[in-house]
């Protein structure tokens, strides 16, 4: 009873999300795909200057589906916290700040209104900041600084976007915006789309997340907070039609952010950073889809991806939990025989990650692959896009190499545990997502939609490009430390530094940013600002009272010059009538 009154608050947070999951897959999924339409529920509260107030709910595919795969993989999430948690003292505020999350963002999935979504968007925004933090040191605080002043950018272009589109009198998305501001609009949405979805130049706030808990890491990188921005494009996809240059400009972005982070993973030592890395790389090759005109295509790896990289996450979770908390690569190693659960699960979801065909993955990678080639991209970004495609095998190689296949040296057996009946519920019930998750999608998604098909070229560059990855593991076998260290030794430092994204990005908000803000403080709230605001104000309504005393004290004096002050006033300006 007593380790039930304190892991109370993840069980009953998992089981509730678990059959919220259930219910919206099975009326949802059944009622909305199978039997046709969606629906788009509004209620008005008032109208006012020729703007309706309203609170519209759509229920479609799209949002019952993402609706179901956020509850499903948070439920994961509070089944898994209660064995890696288990020491933490305040474990109910750790549940009540992962519901809030789950509840922002239910709330952006299913509010198609740019005013409600706003409310969803700072509720991620403020949560992701909160857990973040939540182990108060100071990287934690440096990481959790730079989310939420990043993730800030993001919420005055939306509402920058909301004050533009008072035009229009309506704040709903899908709405066609050829009159004036249309291409801005859909530029301050793009890129505020981008700041939550960590593309360039916005990219340091991701990695740096990774302070943060394992099980929150889990949620965040998977179906929340990084996805957010990309959901949003995609649900504003209908109105950035009539705005081909965003949409090239997204394409672009999306491209170059894939390959930065794959090459980043490549070089990259701490084992959850290159599941971020990763988790960036594919948010680009989503991004990518939207841009080349393929928001149903990014969609379903959306979906995709969030089943295999929670899985991901959660066990590696479970294998740095299980070795004291040990999650640099260059000690880490020979996991396999110590944990074979979790070693074989990451190995299955790392299998889905590079493509492994009938895995999860698999279907929604290929049809990204083959949009590229029959989309309205340029060649050289169809090269691009294959070149960071191909990356993602050598970046899982990376992991498994480094965490499960790798020689350990590490410290005594003894530090090794085993894991839990929590995390083995919570890690299985994902791996049968990661198995099944996309060819049961891949039904919903042809009852809905077809795709375009490439042929038998386009297929085998498609194959060569998923299985390129493995010439990493012929080098790592041939170990050509000296090629590596002698020709790409300053390559690395570059690559593994994100670009010097951290730079660009983490110093210009966090460092410039914040000196601004001080100096700002300085000369405009207490400097000009406070002479002609409250304090100057109040210093002319005092002298303005000390003359009016004076004025009205009687003196025969003071009543001479006052008539003297005004016939010489007078005696000026009459001449001017």
């Amino acid at each position: 009873m007593k380790v039930l009154k304190r892991l109370g608050a993840p069980l009953l947070s998992s089981v509730f999300l678990f059959f919220v999951s259930l219910v919206l897959w099975v009326f949802g999924v059944y009622g909305v795909v199978f039997l046709g339409g969606g629906f788009l529920v509004e209620w008005q509260f008032f109208s006012l200057c020729g703007v309706d107030w309203t609170l519209p709910i759509i229920v479609d595919y799209v949002s019952i589906i993402f609706s179901c795969f956020v509850c499903l993989i948070s439920g994961s999430v509070s089944l898994f916290s209660m064995s890696y948690m288990d020491s933490e003292v305040f474990i109910r505020r750790f549940m009540l700040l992962i519901m809030g999350f789950v509840g922002s963002m239910n709330l952006l999935i299913f509010v198609p209104s740019l005013v409600t979504v706003l409310l969803g968007w700072d509720g991620l925004g403020i949560v992701s900041f909160a857990l973040v933090i939540y182990y108060q040191n100071k990287k934690s605080l440096a990481a959790g600084m730079l989310t939420v002043l990043v993730n800030r950018i993001g919420d005055a272009l939306l509402i920058l976007a909301i004050c533009f589109l008072v035009n229009w009198g309506e704040w709903r998305f899908g709405y066609g915006m050829s009159g004036d501001f249309g291409v801005f609009i859909c530029l301050l949405v793009v890129i505020g789309g981008m700041t939550k979805s960590a593309q360039i130049p916005f990219s340091a706030w991701l990695p740096a997340a990774m302070a943060a808990p394992t099980p929150v890491s889990a949620l965040v990188h998977s179906s929340t907070l990084v996805t957010a921005g990309v959901y949003l494009v995609i649900r504003f996809y209908s109105s950035l039609l009539e705005s081909p240059e965003t949409l090239w400009v997204l394409s672009k972005v999306g491209a170059l952010t894939m390959v930065m982070a794959g090459l980043s993973a490549c070089c990259e030592v701490d084992l959850k950073k290159i599941i971020a890395l990763s988790t960036l790389s594919q948010l680009g090759f989503m991004m990518f889809a939207v841009g080349i005109g393929y928001p149903l295509i990014a969609v379903f790896h959306l979906f995709t991806h969030a089943l295999f990289k929670a899985l991901l996450f959660l066990c590696a979770g479970s294998i740095i939990h299980s070795t004291g908390d040990t999650q640099d690569g260059r000690i880490l190693g020979g996991v396999g025989f110590m944990l074979p659960f979790s070693s074989g699960c990451l190995v299955l979801s790392s299998g889905a990650l590079c493509g492994i065909p009938f895995l999860s993955g698999f279907y929604s990678k290929d049809l990204v692959l083959e949009s590229a080639f029959s989309g309205f991209s340029g060649s050289l970004e169809a090269v691009v896009m294959l070149a960071g495609a191909s990356l993602s095998l050598v970046y899982s190689l990376r992991i498994l190499l480094m965490a499960v296949f790798g020689q350990n040296f590490g410290g005594s057996l003894l530090s090794f545990g085993v894991e839990s009946v929590y995390v083995v519920v919570s890690i299985t019930i994902l791996v049968v997502g990661a198995i099944l998750g996309g060819h049961l999608l891949q039904g919903v998604w042809v009852s809905v939609n077809g795709f375009d098909m490439v042929g038998v070229f386009g297929k085998v560059i498609i194959s060569f490009i998923t299985f390129v990855g493995l010439l990493y593991s012929f080098v790592n076998y041939l170990s050509v430390w000296k090629f590596s260290q002698v020709l790409t030794g300053w390559l690395e430092r570059f690559l593994s530094s994100m670009w010097y994204m951290n730079l660009i990005s983490g110093s210009l908000v966090a460092g410039i940013g914040l000196k601004s803000g001080v100096i700002a403080h300085l000369r405009l709230d207490q400097g000009w600002m406070e002479v002609f605001g409250g304090q100057g104000v109040f210093k002319i309504m005092g002298e303005g009272v000390v003359v009016s005393y004076k004025v009205q004290s009687g003196s025969l004096l003071v009543f001479t010059r006052i008539f003297v002050v005004v016939v010489f006033l007078v005696l000026m300006i009459v001449p001017f009538f």
